[in-house]
């Protein structure tokens, strides 16, 4: 058995785990070469490994190397051993020449080829007993099954710079800018060796009828050889438009400088002298290059906002043309800001949930995984994650009138819990195990990696070995990263050494730092029922394609706990969203992994001491307060199962409606025949508020409607969907949001508490509006409203008795008479389903009353929801 390098360890543990320890293979006449180096092969240590051999195997990832040189050194010798690998003795495909390969690979690879020549009773199993683990979520094409792949920073620059007008197409290259790639709406296609951008297009270009194409490219690759790309299409006359990205840095290695690189301005005149026939600048701040910039001439320099107007410029200019979209990278500005190097923003944005219509238009117009969807008592809604955004501001594009900026400022209100400064370094120490492995997952970017190095650390402070492997790829850019930590006894090395990777049922700790990785099942194999203990965040960490997307929806929490519970120790499991935690306590998202790597701890799964691994917190230097004070209360919820409940931790953000129950409305609910127990709590809210709303005649309206589908749902069965769901959805269609309602909610206490409770109790806030009136009179983009907007809405919120009047200020336009209209509309379909109601057309009852779930938006988005709302009504009712 031939092995170099990693696969030389992984082959050890694979033959470790059938049985065949030194003694063993010696006693078998079984030998293991490694080579140290690979090439050239040392020829005559080969030939002396080969005597007396009759077949030598060669394990290697990737094409047949070893295998090749071997079979050079050995041909013509006496008696040379046949040379297996890549294919065996039936010259079938065997080891594979792709993918990654691991000891349970080689294992199940090598098992039937040992048996056949030692017998079965000699050859262990290739995989340790295992009981096989059901997935909840259901099949690969189940609607809800999610993956976690690589997006956007939060604020990156390529968010907004890949798109392309409509009709137009751009080829993909090398770059994080690549990752447009699986954004089909980005039209993105294609991808090509660094370097090469374009070459492509410029010779497909005379044999097709489209007749230009736009070509990303990044400033790192442009100076690296991309600028020769640039060279032959202006040489060829190829009608091209190359977007160099210019952020100032090699983001997707690790932030580096652009080696060689040019200024803007510098840029474009390098581009003039190799005969570009126009130049264009795009950038967040014009004004940033100053008056002494010397610009190749008839360069110009537009603000971002104006990206679909430069490219429909550029797309119809002959020849080859550059857009150079000048942004900084957002996590290396982001770092920057840490460091003190640059000033952070004043201004945050902020969602007023309760204005918001969930219809995820800022979601599709940012792509920015700080835009995250939320679920509320009144359905999706949007939400910032203020600890991760990067204030590019790009969401505020978003269509709504529910965006306002913020200036914090004042004191943040403290809350009422427990000090958890008081928990100090005397807790319980649990029983722990003395070796062991630890499976962490979680999302790029977020500190996976560094709590692998934490331990790995502490292990060592600890006298023990650690074996580390961290499986990453494009997690730096919000994908999924798993890591790898064996933890030895420096006594108990295996005398063959082992691979750094987990194997199939090997894992003792499972710390799930984020939900979809950890219900992946190439994860989950590596735990075993009876063995494996996991530690979970239930926070709901959105993917790109739910913040792109509203109809992608994050699978339900009760699948997603069984799939882990029926891989492990589902009793000594423990779950809590570490994030929201994370984000109460500390004002931070990043301490969130600590607190779980506490828990881990305190469950006595991880084989290392707490001073260790406060140790190895203290000499990695970052918020060293902050993170020992999360691994402590980590430990602390599973010392005192209590813990969490005394913290009274809320969502950040959350704009708490508070519901009076006044006599009158009381006295209406009441009237309703036999609700359920879901169907009074969701009363007690929508009631309440529907007066807010408009009045007590319009509440009682909205009851009777509900109590009549009640009547006529107890006639046809004994369940309660149906009244539930029609509760939540006329109240939607009625509580529409005019003018009079945005101001309602804008000057609601929850809200003003709300801003009070994240930015201080004298933060300034400006309203982000783009009133329908101003729209019909060509105000493009949104205004901003202080001060005055405050008094506006007192104003408007008074005025809501003219709603549907002819007084109605707002009501007259075709816009509002459609939303009016809905109401009867919804009505008349619930009418006809619940006059045939009987228990075989229940459900779809059910269905036709959650179809305004999909109504969603403002103006010309809600519109267009309406119409595959009446779309899907048609083909539900016939």
């Amino acid at each position: 058995l031939v092995a170099a390098g990693k696969t030389y360890y992984d082959l050890r543990e694979a033959l470790d785990r059938m049985g065949l320890d030194e003694e063993a293979l010696q006693r078998r006449g079984i030998r293991i070469y490694k080579p140290a180096v690979v090439w050239p092969l040392e020829p005559t240590a080969i030939r002396e490994f080969a005597k007396g051999l009759d077949t030598i195997v060669v394990v290697e990832e990737k094409r047949a190397f070893i295998e090749m040189l071997m079979r050079e050194i050995l041909y013509g010798t006496t008696d040379a051993p046949v040379i297996l690998g890549k294919r065996d003795q039936e010259h079938s495909f065997w080891f594979p020449g792709h993918g990654e390969m691991d000891a349970d690979l080689i294992a199940r690879k090598l098992r039937p080829f040992l048996v056949e020549r030692l017998g079965n009773d000699v050859v262990g199993p290739a995989v340790r007993e295992r009981i096989m683990i059901p997935v909840a979520l259901g099949s690969p094409d189940d609607k809800k099954q999610s993956n976690r792949t690589p997006n956007f920073c939060s604020g990156c620059p390529h968010n907004r710079s890949t798109w392309v007008p409509e009709g137009s197409e751009a080829g993909g290259g090398i770059g994080c800018h690549g990752m447009a790639s699986m954004t089909p709406t980005r039209n993105v296609k294609g991808t090509t060796q660094m370097g090469g951008e374009g070459v492509q297009w410029v010779g497909a270009s005379p044999f097709v009828t489209m007749d230009h194409r736009f070509q990303n490219i990044g400033d790192g690759t442009f100076h690296h050889s991309g600028s020769l790309a640039v060279r032959q299409a202006v040489a060829a006359g190829t009608n091209v438009t190359y977007k160099i990205l210019y952020n100032a840095a090699v983001a997707m290695t690790g932030g580096q400088d652009v080696d060689g690189g040019m200024t803007v301005p510098e840029l474009t005149r390098s581009l003039e002298a190799e005969g570009v026939t126009k130049i264009m600048v795009l950038t967040h701040d014009t004004e940033k290059y100053g008056n002494d910039a010397h610009f190749a001439e008839g360069t110009d320099i537009w603000h971002r906002d104006r990206l679909d107007e430069a490219q429909r410029i550029l797309r119809e200019t002959p020849g080859c043309t550059v857009l150079i979209y000048d942004q900084p990278c957002a996590a290396e500005l982001r770092r920057d800001r840490k460091r003190g190097k640059v000033a952070e923003p004043a201004m945050a944005v902020f969602i007023n949930e309760a204005v918001c219509e969930g219809c995820g238009d800022c979601g599709e117009k940012s792509s920015c995984l700080s835009v995250q969807p939320i679920e509320t008592e009144f359905g999706r809604k949007t939400s910032i994650h203020q600890s991760s955004c990067n204030k590019d501001f790009t969401c505020l594009d978003g269509d709504c009138p529910a965006f306002i900026e913020v200036i914090p400022g004042g004191s943040i209100p403290e809350k009422s819990t427990l000090a958890i400064s008081e928990i100090g370094d005397d807790q319980v120490e649990p029983d722990r195990l003395d070796e062991g492995n630890v499976l962490m997952m979680g999302i790029g970017g977020t500190g996976v990696v560094t709590v692998n190095q934490l331990l790995a650390t502490a292990a060592l402070l600890d006298g023990k070995e650690a074996h580390g492997l961290d499986q990453t790829g494009l997690a730096q850019k919000g994908g999924p990263v798993v890591s790898n930590l064996k933890i030895r006894r420096p006594d108990s090395e295996l005398e063959l050494g082992e691979a750094n990777k987990i194997a199939t049922g090997e894992a003792d700790a499972y710390i799930v730092f984020d939900l979809i990785s950890g219900t992946n099942p190439a994860n989950l194999e590596k735990a075993m029922p009876g063995r494996t203990v996991a530690l979970v965040s239930s926070s709901k960490v959105p993917t790109g394609a739910m913040v792109r997307d509203t109809s992608a929806e994050y699978p339900e929490w009760s699948a997603l706990q069984a799939t882990i519970d029926n891989a492990t120790i589902a009793e000594k499991n423990i779950y809590y969203d570490a994030g929201n935690l994370s984000d109460n306590l500390f004002r931070s998202h990043m301490p969130a992994n600590i607190l779980v790597l506490g828990s881990a701890y305190q469950s006595g799964v991880v084989p290392i001491s707490s001073a260790a691994i406060e140790r190895a917190i203290e000499l990695n230097g970052v918020a060293v307060e902050m993170n020992t004070q999360a691994f402590r209360i980590g430990r602390q919820i599973v010392i005192e199962p209590g813990f969490l409940d005394s913290l009274d931790i809320e969502r950040v953000g959350k704009v708490a409606r508070e519901v009076k129950i006044s006599a009158s409305v009381a006295e209406l609910i009441n009237g309703v025949s036999e609700p359920s127990e879901e169907l009074e709590r969701l009363l007690n809210i929508r009631v309440a508020d529907l007066v807010e709303y408009q009045n007590l005649k319009y509440a009682r309206t909205y009851v009777e409607k509900v109590n009549a589908v009640r009547v006529a749902e107890a006639a046809a069965t004994d369940e309660t969907r149906l009244s539930e769901t029609f509760a939540r959805y006329l109240y939607k269609v009625m509580a529409y949001k005019d003018e009079y309602e945005v101001a309602r909610l804008h000057r609601s206490q929850a809200f003003q508490d709300a801003v009070r409770e994240q930015f201080g109790d004298r933060s300034k806030v400006t309203y982000k509006l783009h009133p329908p009136s101003m729209r019909r009179m060509g105000l493009e983009k949104k205004i901003g409203l202080g001060r005055s907007g405050d008094v506006a809405f007192a104003a408007l919120r008074r005025l809501k008795f003219l709603r549907g009047t002819p007084l109605d200020l707002f009501g007259n336009t075709a816009h509002r008479k459609m939303e009016r209209g809905l109401i009867d509309e919804y009505q008349q379909m619930i009418d006809q389903a619940i006059s045939v109601l009987s228990r075989d057309s229940y459900d779809r009852a059910v269905a036709i009353a959650e179809l305004p779930d999909m109504i969603r938006g403002y103006e010309e988005i809600k519109e267009a929801n309406v119409e595959k709302f009446r779309e899907a009504a048609k083909d539900l009712l016939g």
